[in-house]
């Protein structure tokens, strides 16, 4: 029964790729007509977004990765029932589109994972397991099938199942990961045909002085991506200063504020940092694009931006277009190396330094470019970045946002049971 719920996050996956891109394509269409229009558009969008949120999908804010990263760890099911509701997994799905269209700079990859891991644990309780392995099981193959069909990525995803959903190897879930993966797979792939996700980058990185490359990329990528990653964890504790008193009074005011600022960046950058960065990571990797050094850093600021914001969506798309950002401009100063494969290697440096898994890292711009000649390459880049950032950032971002929502939810719960109820008052 459960390749059955295989065979519908491919097709929930299609759909949302899809929405996602006719969402974009609506924003281009607004920002060719009018620039300037985005100043109204992105914060009404940004207030429209929480304000839905709150009100119909509350629990669909943020990622989708952390929570459910936190539920693989949950053995009162009771809850993790609250955090992977089909409720939340549309919310996922309309919210982030909605956010694309409003220039938020978010992916539908991290919601995704959520989406998949949903739908699996529907079909678990639809079948009536019981078994806390094979419920974990379950998640975890919906999660790892939901970012393999975001990406068309099916190695990747069996990896990302490994190292960044369980961070273990267990041999009876491994088995029906991979059969989840196969079938959503396929099923994505009958529906919009076998592609890749950025194309096929022909470029190779031959041994000698264009190896250069990958020490400068993976220590450039491992600062960036480590500082961004200890920005995030910070910035999830709690807003700096005043911000904090003014999100939790004026929780609408404050996303008009986070949209407004979109806005501001996006002119400056002439649209460059709205929505999930994918042209602009395409068109850098095919040659065609060039941007300045501030693309890197005004995409990292919308980013952390969208983040405060609470809305729903993932960080995984617009990683990879900072990646290719600063591959494209370190790739200047490098000579000796091919400019594409120099855009390679900071896409995997950056994602590493933010992701801290560098065999994710390495296999996803591997299999999203279709290249194996620099494997060995983005490897070493990888782990390179990978050994930065932890001197940066010592705990993965992703850990330590599932425990901080773990910690959040079990709190919330523990208050709702000791709270008085309303017949006998407090005693």
């Amino acid at each position: 029964m459960y390749c059955s719920g295989a065979v519908l996050i491919g097709i929930i996956s299609v759909i949302f790729a899809h929405l996602g891109d006719a969402a974009a394509g609506l924003r281009y269409r607004i920002v060719a007509l009018n620039a300037w229009s985005m100043l109204l558009i992105a914060p009404l969008g940004m207030i429209t977004i929480t304000w839905l949120t709150r009100l119909l999908f509350n629990g669909a804010q943020g990622s989708g990765i952390p929570q459910t990263i936190a539920t693989l760890h949950m053995h009162n099911f009771m809850l993790v029932d609250k955090i992977l509701t089909l409720r939340i997994a549309l919310g996922k799905v309309l919210m982030t589109c909605l956010g694309l269209i409003c220039g938020a700079s978010i992916g539908r990859e991290g919601p995704s994972v959520q989406i998949g891991a949903s739908i699996m644990h529907a079909f678990s309780r639809a079948m009536r397991q019981h078994n806390d392995v094979t419920r974990h099981g379950m998640i975890l193959a919906g999660g790892a099938a939901g970012m393999a069909a975001a990406f068309n990525t099916p190695l990747a995803g069996v990896v990302f199942a490994i190292e960044e959903l369980a961070h273990s190897f267990e041999q009876k879930s491994s088995g029906r990961t991979l059969t989840v993966i196969i079938f959503s797979g396929i099923t994505a792939i009958a529906l919009l045909g076998n592609y890749t996700y950025f194309g096929r980058a022909n470029t190779s990185i031959p041994v000698g002085v264009a190896w250069l490359a990958v020490l400068v990329c993976g220590v450039s990528g491992g600062l960036a991506g480590g500082l961004f990653a200890r920005c995030v964890i910070r910035l999830s504790k709690g807003l700096p200063g005043s911000l904090r008193p003014f999100a939790a009074r004026f929780p609408l005011g404050f996303a008009a504020l986070c949209g407004l600022l979109l806005a501001l960046i996006g002119l400056v950058s002439d649209g460059a940092t709205y929505g999930t960065g994918y042209l602009q990571a395409r068109g850098i990797i095919d040659g065609t694009l060039h941007y300045p050094a501030s693309f890197f850093f005004l995409k990292y600021l919308s980013i952390l931006i969208t983040f405060c914001s609470g809305i729903p969506g993932g960080m995984f798309a617009p990683s990879l277009a900072i990646g290719a950002g600063m591959g494209g401009w370190i790739g200047q100063f490098l000579p000796h190396t091919s400019l594409g494969a120099v855009v390679l290697l900071g896409m995997a440096a950056y994602f590493c330094g933010v992701a801290q898994s560098p065999l994710t890292a390495t296999i996803i711009v591997m299999e999203i470019c279709d290249n194996q000649q620099v494997t060995l390459a983005l490897l070493a880049t990888a782990f390179l970045a990978f050994g930065v950032s932890r001197m940066i950032c010592p705990h993965p971002l992703y850990s330590v946002l599932a425990t901080g929502f773990m910690e959040k939810t079990e709190q919330k719960e523990i208050q709702k049971k000791t709270a008085p109820s309303p017949e006998t008052g407090p005693s």
